[in-house]
């Protein structure tokens, strides 16, 4: 008898957790608004591209990914770099970085995906918050 009841604790417990966490979930996922995140035909096929040619093995996009090149997020509105110095990296490659012989389209399809996560925020983004219910506010563009 009392392992029973021991049981239906137990139980009652759990599902007072799992009840807790479901509606803790809900309401955080439900506050946030997603931002518009839509790529224009161009920038996804520079995505593909990415994908394909497993770019982030070696490059991060907002701190993830390889660590043999530099991240890419903002390299399309760095003053010292911009869109010129991505399409020659393109061309001519580096030490680490092979020469991939992409077409004008696929370059500019390239050029496209980065300015667009370019044009998402800041990384580092040294302006971010950390709110008390564990969302980051990040600083965009």
């Amino acid at each position: 008898m009392k392992q029973i009841a021991k049981w239906k604790r137990s139980a009652a417990i759990m599902a007072m957790l799992v009840a807790v966490f479901s509606v803790y979930n809900y309401r955080i996922y439900s506050e946030m608004v997603a931002a518009d995140t839509t790529l224009c035909p161009e920038a996804i096929h520079g995505q593909e591209l990415w994908q394909q040619y497993n770019c982030n093995s070696c490059h991060q996009l907002y701190g993830l990914g390889g660590y043999l090149g530099p991240d890419l997020t903002n390299i399309y509105s760095d003053p010292n770099k911009g869109p010129e110095c991505i399409k020659a990296m393109f061309n001519a490659g580096s030490r680490s970085m092979p020469v991939f012989h992409f077409s004008e389209t696929e370059k500019k399809a390239l050029l496209a995906y980065l300015n667009a996560v370019d044009q998402t925020g800041y990384y580092p983004d040294y302006k971010a918050k950390i709110e008390t219910n564990g969302w980051v506010n990040i600083s965009s563009k």
